[in-house]
């Protein structure tokens, strides 16, 4: 328990720093002049930092251990929610969202690297899923929260508390957690004969199509588009988008609670993933196809977020394949294309939204939802010809 605790006050955190700009967004670019490619770009540059770090980090993991893995590299998102904080130039606030992504990479990895090895397999889905579904409480404070702060000490001090819960998090992780045995079949092996490895296991193929679509739909919704959604087809203000985002944010976390048992009750990892991320395409093309009212429109997006939370699953489905020497390096080339994914998905949104800035905002967003849905079905289709290794029932 103890260790579930420490990863997941850090977690929270990170999950607070990659959906913050979503509920700050149209004040920040009224403050600093930003178009919409612009915040598409800062978020995928928080993307690059997390991303550049992934394959480091697993190597990292597997060689050192978590303890010092995880606290040393969240300093660098300490180092980040300052230079944001007090940014006065887009450069200021790309290199911020670099350094912070930085600082999130090893929180998720550190915690599931020791769930997958100092706990029972069958048991790797639950945890995954409830660190990701309680975890989510950090886009709860990305939401409401965060928009009453920016209201009353501004962005910029909000920032800074930020800063200052990250210190003590990374203190906790230094001194509470403790490294799993160390492998040595898994000291003695490369950097690049580890990668090449897993990159051999033809299991894993079917799998990264929707590894690299369905998570990054949810987040570039979340972290990035949801709240502009808000304000420019429905007019909401900033108290109402955060409290429309905090809605979206409960039922993310609520859905990956949800899928946390499913599959030792089930038996299966693979059709929980396909039912999930078919559901998330319907409420994609209910956004792109129906032009919802707004509480319609708050209560799809939702949904959305909740059905597409199969990222434990789909990440336990991927374990499955992945020998215990190569598991720090395993779930984070599986976690690059999570994350990655959003970071090629949103400025590619942003490039289209501002080529679209000329149509109506309701026909712009339109386009952008039913891409998402085609894309998001495209990848699903490929996933069909996976197969799995059950897990257990109980």
């Amino acid at each position: 328990m103890r260790v579930f605790l420490t990863f997941l006050s850090a977690y929270i955190l990170s999950q607070f720093y990659r959906s913050f700009l979503a509920v700050i967004a149209p004040e920040l670019a009224r403050e600093l002049a930003l178009d919409p490619q612009a915040l598409g770009n800062l978020q995928a540059l928080w993307i690059a930092g997390f991303v550049a770090m992934q394959f480091p980090v697993g190597f990292a993991l597997d060689r050192f251990g978590p303890r010092r893995t995880v606290s040393l590299i969240m300093l660098a998102a300490v180092a980040g929610a300052i230079l944001f904080a007090k940014a006065e130039t887009a450069f200021a606030l790309n290199l911020s969202m670099v350094l912070i992504g930085v600082g999130c990479s090893a929180i998720y990895m550190g915690g599931i690297f020791v769930f997958g090895r100092m706990n029972r397999p069958e048991h790797f889905a639950l945890l995954c899923s409830l660190l990701l579904g309680v975890g989510s409480a950090g886009n709860l404070l990305a939401a409401t929260p965060l928009a009453y702060a920016a209201e009353t000490i501004g962005w910029r001090g909000a920032m800074l508390g930020m800063a200052g819960l990250t210190v003590l998090s990374a203190l906790a992780t230094f001194l509470l957690i403790r490294d799993p045995p160390r492998l040595t079949h898994a000291a003695g092996s490369t950097f690049v004969s580890g990668v090449r490895t897993i990159l051999s296991i033809r299991a894993l193929w079917p799998l990264l199509p929707l590894t690299a679509v369905g998570y990054a739909i949810v987040l570039a919704e979340r972290g990035l588009w949801a709240g502009p959604y808000f304000s420019s087809v429905h007019g909401l203000d900033a108290i109402q988008r955060g409290n429309a985002l905090l809605i979206m944010a409960a039922a993310m976390s609520a859905g990956a609670i949800l899928y946390a048992p499913l599959d030792r009750w089930l038996g299966t990892r693979k059709w929980i993933v396909v039912t999930g991320s078919a559901l998330t395409a319907l409420c994609l093309l209910a956004l792109a196809l129906l032009n919802p009212s707004t509480p319609m429109a708050i209560l799809v997006m939702a949904a959305l977020g909740g059905f597409g939370m199969t990222y434990g699953v789909l990440m336990a489905h991927g374990r499955s394949f992945i020998p215990d020497a190569l598991l720090g390096r395993g779930i984070t080339m599986l976690n690059i294309l999570f994350i990655g994914g959003a970071g090629v998905l949103q400025p590619i949104s942003g490039a289209a939204m501002k080529a679209m800035s000329a149509l109506p905002p309701a026909e712009a967003y339109a386009h952008l939802h039913l891409a998402f849905a085609l894309a998001l079905i495209a990848a699903l289709a490929v996933y069909l010809l996976s197969h799995e290794r059950q897990a257990a029932k109980q």
